[in-house]
């Protein structure tokens, strides 16, 4: 572990571009000091709508689910908390006015916006007046350089920050216009030939979910394989890398594509103005294609939920009866909305006594 904390301080020492000095910080962790068993209660809707809902986002009084599989759309609005189907957007197909991927969505102020990776663009979308349909805004095309962008988050209401896949940074800072500004951190790896031979590979193997809390100025990644938490304090420069007992992710390079061997990590990630909420499935690429060759599809999702502090400390486990991926966080309800893909009714609610 010293050793992994050593090297991330060389890296980005020689390495940070950031106009500040970046202080890099190491917490492993190896448990939680709570753990706590959540039950669902199931959120009935009056109509069919999923195939595989992916993320969940409220607002004020309203609330989006991202359906990475939907039929014709893949977004899904509702009233919130109620969950009173609204409308339908995002339309799936090539014209200019549709969509060829969705990766994921952020409210704004003014409505919120959303990511179609096939076609490198972030589109802004407002609701009318009746407040139940969106109609398009602004199409920001991103800029050339930014390789394949797969999540986003806005940085101070005009600019947007994506994760950097070429391997040699870890974010790209965007215009509003979608140019590149500048790129910031790097992969906190101990893969010494990984980072001198296989960057592009490496950034695959380390693709992380972002969040991001305009008000703490705290940025969060999580990594999809292994068990890494990054915190970017945006405000005074610091960055603590959380490593948990599964490690950083582990991939082998074939044809300079990082193949994953290790285990499925986070899921999603929030940050409120008072903890980081991360789910986290721990399932082996072993286990998974063993039980797909008997016949047996392990369920999608993880079972649990941890909970650390803006600085990176573990707080609490949550453990969940079901399998879960997207998660939405109301700290002022003491609900979490979750999503299970395992079930005809996806969307649950827990009630739980959040951080103070």
């Amino acid at each position: 572990m010293l050793r992994i904390a050593y090297f991330i301080s060389i890296l980005f020492f020689l390495l940070s571009c950031t106009s500040q000095s970046t202080v890099s910080m190491n917490n492993g962790y190896v448990d939680f000091p709570e753990v706590r068993e959540l039950k669902a209660k199931t959120i009935q809707l009056d109509t069919a709508l999923f195939r595989y809902p992916f993320r969940v986002h409220a607002w004020d009084n309203k609330a989006v689910v991202l359906d990475l599989h939907g039929m014709d759309h893949y977004f899904h609005a509702f009233s919130y908390p109620e969950f009173r189907y609204l409308s339908s957007f995002g339309k799936k197909g090539d014209a200019p006015e549709e969509m060829l991927s969705a990766e994921n969505f952020r409210w704004s102020e003014k409505g919120l916006w959303i990511l179609d990776a096939n076609k490198s663009e972030l589109t802004e979308l407002v609701f009318t007046l009746s407040s139940d349909t969106l109609f398009c805004q602004e199409v920001v095309k991103l800029d050339k350089e930014i390789l394949r962008a797969l999540d986003f988050v806005i940085y101070e209401d005009s600019t947007f920050i994506i994760p950097d896949y070429t391997g040699d940074n870890r974010f790209c800072h965007v215009s509003s216009e979608g140019r590149l500004l500048r790129k910031f951190g790097v992969i906190p790896s101990a893969n010494e030939e990984a980072l001198a031979n296989s960057r592009p590979a490496l950034a695959q193997a380390w693709r992380s979910f972002i969040d991001y809390n305009p008000r703490k100025g705290v940025l969060v990644a999580a990594t999809q394989l292994g068990e890494v938490l990054e915190i970017y304090n945006l405000k005074d420069s610091t960055h603590v890398v959380c490593i948990g007992p599964h490690g950083e992710p582990e991939f082998q390079v074939a044809e300079g594509y990082g193949i994953p061997t290790g285990i499925m990590g986070f899921g999603d990630v929030q940050v409120t103005d008072n903890a980081i909420y991360a789910v986290f499935q721990g399932k082996s690429f072993k286990d998974i294609m063993e039980s797909a060759k008997q016949g047996n599809k392990l369920p999608d999702g993880g079972q649990s939920i941890y909970v650390f502090s803006l600085k990176g400390e573990p707080l609490r486990k949550y453990v969940l009866d079901h399998y879960v991926h997207g998660i939405f966080v109301d700290e002022q309800r003491g609900v979490i909305t979750a999503l299970d893909v395992n079930m005809d009714g996806p969307i649950l609610e827990y009630s739980f006594h959040p951080v103070e």
